[in-house]
């Protein structure tokens, strides 16, 4: 019996100062960090559109470099300064706009439910969800490197909800129909 491909993930955590991101390779036995990093935007202007397409640039070059197949990114949360989130928003949307035309599948994910899948708190703090990265993963991680541990546990999440050891083997349904006929117990 053949043992399937490693799926290669793409974590991001944007950002309008700092991006983070992480790739890693998992199967049913192994999580593998490929990369992990940070892009800072501390040489570009000011102008937002410049930074924007920096980021693009940047994450399509990740791309390019790495060929995952998906893409798992931290939403924006909602916070009290209105103009930060709408910076923030743009900075997540040209990201997944780079994972969109490079053909990967991107999936979103609110920050509690990344901090949650990997520490079991939906409340823990940065360095909780390294501590917890480092016990999972076996590496060390550096307090510079929040932003890419944060884009780490956004990889590692996406692979624990689709098809790591806590996905339950969850299908997609196209309709009601299927649904039934592989459940033929539930009532219509």
């Amino acid at each position: 019996m053949e043992t399937p491909a490693p799926v290669r993930i793409l974590g991001i955590d944007p950002g309008t100062n700092v991006l983070g991101f992480a790739l890693i390779d998992a199967d049913k036995k192994n999580i593998r960090v490929l990369e992990m990093g940070v892009v800072t935007f501390a040489h570009i202007s000011d102008e937002a559109t410049e930074k924007l397409r920096y980021i693009f640039e940047q994450v399509q070059d990740i791309i390019l470099q790495h060929k995952p197949g998906e893409m798992a990114i931290e939403a924006p949360f909602f916070g009290k300064n209105v103009q930060s989130m709408l910076k923030l928003g743009r900075a997540q949307g040209v990201a997944i706009a780079a994972g969109m035309v490079n053909g990967l599948t991107i999936t979103e994910y609110m920050p509690k439910k990344i901090k949650k899948a990997v520490t079991g708190n939906g409340n823990a703090s940065k360095e909780q969800v390294a501590g917890m990265l480092e016990n999972i993963l076996r590496m060390k991680f550096s307090e510079k490197y929040f932003d890419a541990t944060d884009a780490l546990a956004a990889a590692l999440c996406h692979w624990y909800q689709s098809s790591g050891p806590l996905a339950g083997g969850k299908k997609s349904y196209t309709g009601w129909e299927a649904f039934l006929k592989d459940n033929p117990g539930r009532k219509g």
